[in-house]
């Protein structure tokens, strides 16, 4: 069980990453975007850790309320129920 959740968090994230810099990248082309809500969403479904790499990577996002600060209150909150379940061996 444990590393099914390794390997959805692992794949989540790297998701996550990429999106942020294919964002950035069409951004850049002014081309068609990804929309603010997708890239929050896949943050809240455990890419926490990506999206916030990705921001920071890319200069993606970063002067975005919701962004500098939605995105690392999700990492907590992820970081939050991985320590609880850990706690509870799954």
């Amino acid at each position: 069980m444990i590393e099914i959740a390794i390997g959805y968090m692992l794949l989540i994230n790297l998701f996550a990453f990429s999106l942020f810099g294919i964002d950035k990248r069409k951004a850049v082309k002014r081309k068609w975007r990804i929309p603010e809500a997708t890239l929050l969403t896949v943050a809240a479904l455990g890419g926490g850790a990506g999206a916030l790499l990705g921001m920071y990577t890319f200069h993606h996002k970063t002067r975005k309320p919701k962004f500098y600060v939605g995105v690392p209150a999700l990492l907590v909150a992820e970081c939050l129920v991985l320590w609880y379940l850990w706690g509870n061996r799954f």
